[in-house]
């Protein structure tokens, strides 16, 4: 069984999943009408995994009896001055999202809930992933830029 601590931690991070889905779709429909549907595809991609993510944790929460709560998600950014901003604004998102999950494992190993720790342990790792191919594409739009 989860610690309602932990409960509560775990539905605030499938909230900050959601809004990580409605984000990428919100970027997808501005890359949409500047016509850049390559750009849009990829931020369609990421929101269905982001959606995905938030999933596994509703998944997780049930599989240890506890109660998953949905919350508002909040109105995300509409516009952005080019695509690299949107992409830097990514960037920026994934790295709050490090910061999340790092502050979930952080509230596991204090808890000792290594069942938590253990699948947290996917999300450390993927968010090394994400960084890395969100940088990836803004390192590439600032050489572009040159």
């Amino acid at each position: 069984m989860l610690s309602d601590k932990m409960e509560k931690a775990l539905n605030g991070q499938i909230n900050e999943e959601l809004y990580s889905s409605y984000l990428y779709l919100a970027m997808a429909a501005w890359f949409e009408s500047e016509n850049l549907p390559g750009c849009a595809a990829w931020m369609q991609a990421q929101a269905r995994e982001e959606n995905g993510h938030a999933l596994k944790f509703f998944k997780y929460i049930n599989e240890r009896r506890g109660r998953v709560t949905l919350q508002a998600i909040k109105e995300p950014t509409k516009e952005w001055k080019s695509p690299l901003a949107a992409f830097e604004a990514s960037l920026n998102h994934e790295q709050h999202i490090t910061g999340c999950i790092n502050d979930l494992m952080n509230l596991a190993l204090a808890e000792k809930d290594h069942a938590t720790a253990a699948l947290l342990q996917w999300y450390v790792n993927e968010q090394v992933e994400e960084e890395a191919n969100v940088d990836s594409i803004v390192q590439k739009l600032k050489m572009a830029e040159k």
